[in-house]
């Protein structure tokens, strides 16, 4: 990577003063697991007005509160609680002036029904993974690639509607712990994962009490944090990926090794993940900092995702050494949590940096 695209990457935007009114918004899926997420972080946000709940036409007008089994360690908020369900029906939503949709729904629907709002001028904010190979819709994590945001102008904005993918969780993590480390020349990765059953939504969670071995194979998880990984970071080197389902409820455990060009040291390593920030000032949903590293030997752990801080939005990393076995070669482990960071926050951090840079106010 050139130090001009280095540059664009992590350039900063004036910070803007929340819109006023909040931008009304509407989740797709929203009483599947990251449909909470979505329900819960967009609940009194500062930017968004959440103002449509739209799940199967079977649950059409029954309150919020009435039909979600509800999964996530946090109260469920009053503001989605009282809110009724509607079934989809994107003319009504641009009747009512919504424009910004969070998709939480399947893969399978997602290819055709949010190709179908973005030709209706909707803007997308997806956490399936439906379009993440289209070559005009970015993956994005603001901390790590600012600027494939501009990407949506590919599709058409302002005069067509766009889709902006969130990464697939696993890779949420990873992306944000070697983005900061393209300066010092990553010559390949090799990352093994420890992953949440949450990460197969709330039937994983309903494994937890009777699932007490790992799965060692979870399908297409390792291909998509091979190549999702060198889509974000515009990336040449390669990815090898495990991945591993284990019995806990939430985070994603990566253990990973990078071999560098030539050794960075471990304070420059530290320092670069310290250094990682927002693209703009004032993003609501965005954690400070992006990336904590924790000196403890026993750091990080599944039962850190949803630090009380953050709200699950910062990656955890510990357990940084030079190994010994290869010259220009360090490990460490970070945790991610899947719903999270990895999910649907990730979308709600996505739109506020689409907000931001492009000035939008409603």
């Amino acid at each position: 990577m050139t130090p001009d695209a280095d540059a664009e990457r992590h350039a900063p935007a004036d910070a803007l003063e929340p819109p006023t009114p909040r931008i009304p918004c509407a989740i797709l899926g929203a009483t599947g697991l990251v449909g909470q997420v979505f329900a819960a972080r967009l609940a009194n946000h500062p930017w968004f007005e959440l103002a449509g709940l739209v799940a199967s036409e079977r649950r059409n007008g029954t309150l919020y509160e009435d039909a979600v089994d509800w999964r996530l360690p946090e109260d469920l908020p009053q503001e989605a609680a009282t809110m009724p369900l509607e079934s989809f029906d994107s003319f009504r939503l641009a009747e009512r002036g919504i424009r910004t949709i969070f998709s939480a729904i399947p893969k399978p629907l997602a290819v055709s029904v949010e190709a179908e709002l973005r030709t209706q001028g909707f803007r997308v904010f997806s956490n399936a993974g439906a379009h993440r190979r289209d070559p005009d819709v970015p993956i994005l994590i603001p901390e790590a690639n600012a600027a494939h945001l501009a990407w949506i102008e590919r599709q058409g904005y302002p005069e067509r509607g766009f889709i902006v993918t969130n990464a697939n969780c696993t890779t949420t993590g990873l992306a944000l712990a070697l983005a900061p480390l393209l300066p010092f020349s990553i010559r390949n990765v090799t990352v093994a994962t420890y992953q949440a059953l949450s990460g197969a939504g709330a039937a994983g969670l309903e494994r937890l009490e009777t699932m007490d071995t790992a799965i060692p194979h979870i399908p297409g998880e390792e291909e998509k944090v091979a190549w999702e990984s060198k889509k974000i970071l515009d990336a040449e080197f390669a990815v090898s990926a495990t991945c591993v389902r284990v019995p806990v409820a939430f985070g994603h455990l990566e253990s990973v090794w990078v071999d560098f060009d030539t050794d960075p040291g471990e304070s420059a390593i530290r320092d670069a993940w310290a250094a990682l920030s927002p693209p703009a000032a004032g993003l609501p949903s965005l954690a400070k900092p992006a990336i904590l590293y924790d000196e403890s030997d026993d750091a990080p752990r599944h039962d850190q995702a949803f630090d009380p801080e953050s709200r699950g939005m910062t990656v955890r990393i510990g357990r940084l050494e030079r190994d010994s076995t290869q010259p220009n070669r360090y490990r460490f482990v970070l945790l991610v949590n899947n719903v999270v960071r990895g999910a649907a926050g990730g979308s709600i951090a996505n739109a506020e940096w689409f907000r931001a840079k492009y000035r939008v106010e409603d």
